[in-house]
């Protein structure tokens, strides 16, 4: 393990997923209260817009997926879903209504969804099993690194430029098109295999029959989302406790710090211990960070937010490596698109949720009742899944 080396290509998925979450997060960060306060949209149209989103994105990666399992390349979808995406950002300083918002979520998303299976896909292809865990958790890392420099930036651009949020959307393109630079010049495939020995992509019969370990990371991880609605809410939280309008992105710097630097020394673990392990682990920190959001205030707040950005770090990366891990080779493609189609629509489901309960109960009752959904789902993997028990 200690003489395998990280392949060119990860780093290279590395630096592209850096330089696009820059550019998304720059916008992510200030969207809810540009939403709110400049549009005048309810909580629940937050809610509703993030869910259709991130639903859109998940249902994309199946069939890219499955295309790119079928072409034996990741790279050519992996290019067109950030090319999307960048060409998605000037929608955003140019909306007048949320419907503008949405559309311009969507086509974002769609990009995410083009690019995510493949490559994911790529990372566990050119990757040695023993340092697969590593693999996913730099990747991770790094694209956390660009989720925390964006919101950072976007609060220094807030003061700079006394508080234009349309004037800092704009700034936002251009790492989105330093995402694409990379991903045309840094981004290799594997050798591709001759097509009369390669197998066929994933068939519906094959679907049914991947198997109890990979239908159980399915599972687990459709419970786990509906634990972990949208970050949006993290900054709503945060705004209503009475942080300004212009240092609300730093609601996302502190999460994906924690993220960051939690991220890749989590994938290492993965690769050491069981899998169930972490993901307890996760589940436990997630459950502490709804119930400090729950309590309100801005420490308590702020303290909740640590606490979502240490669980992501223990469980986003594990997941891809299990999905990775129980997928044959030549399906990995179209079992990225499947898991994340799945915890996509719970996304969808849990983002609704959280709006209408914001909206119709209060702040409080969100957040507690996403710390009963991490309970359930904490309690289905410590009663339901033996089979998450084996070693990473």
């Amino acid at each position: 393990m200690a003489r395998a080396r990280m392949p060119r290509t990860v780093w290279a998925l590395g630096f592209v997923s850096l330089f696009m979450d820059l550019s998304s997060e720059i916008i992510h960060s200030l969207l809810p209260l540009f939403l709110t306060v400049t549009l005048g949209a309810s909580v629940a149209t937050v809610g509703a817009i993030d869910g259709m989103a991130e639903a859109t994105a998940s249902i994309s990666k199946v069939f890219s997926g499955w295309l790119s399992d079928r072409m034996g390349r990741r790279k050519p979808l992996i290019l067109l879903g950030y090319g999307v995406a960048a060409l998605s950002k000037p929608l955003f300083p140019l909306a007048n209504s949320p419907a503008v918002v949405l559309a311009a979520r969507f086509a974002d998303r769609i990009g995410k969804g083009l690019r995510g299976a493949p490559r994911d896909a790529l990372v566990a292809d050119v990757t040695p099993p023993e340092i697969r865990g590593r693999a996913f958790g730099l990747r991770q890392a790094m694209d956390t690194v660009g989720a925390f420099a964006g919101p950072l930036l976007a609060t220094a651009m807030m003061i700079v430029l006394a508080g234009n949020i349309r004037a800092v959307f704009w700034i936002a393109l251009i790492p989105a098109a330093l995402c694409v630079a990379c991903a045309l010049f840094g981004v290799d495939d594997p050798p591709k295999p001759d097509a009369r020995a390669r197998p066929a992509p994933i068939q519906r019969h094959e679907v049914r029959a991947l198997g109890r370990p990979f239908w159980s990371v399915v599972g687990l991880g459709v419970v786990f989302t509906l634990a972990r609605f949208s970050e949006a809410f993290l900054i709503l939280r945060a705004h209503g406790e009475g942080l300004p309008l212009p240092l609300a992105p730093l609601v996302l710097v502190a999460m994906n710090a924690v993220y960051a630097l939690g991220a890749y020394p989590a994938g290492a673990l993965a690769d050491r211990i069981a899998p169930r392990t972490l993901l307890l682990w996760g589940l436990a920190v997630l459950i502490l960070a709804d119930a400090a959001l729950a309590a309100g205030g801005l420490p308590l707040v702020f303290a909740g937010i640590a606490l979502w950005g240490a669980h992501l770090a223990l469980t986003q990366g594990l997941l891809s490596k299990m999905v990775a891990d129980c997928a044959p080779p030549h399906a990995r493609g179209s079992a990225f698109g499947l898991f994340n189609l799945a915890s996509g629509v719970a996304l969808l489901f849990a983002s609704l949720l959280a709006g209408i309960l914001w909206d119709k109960a209060g702040a409080q009752a969100t957040f507690v009742a996403g710390a009963m959904f991490a309970g359930l789902a904490l309690v289905i993997a410590l009663l339901r899944f033996p089979s998450l028990e084996g070693r990473g």
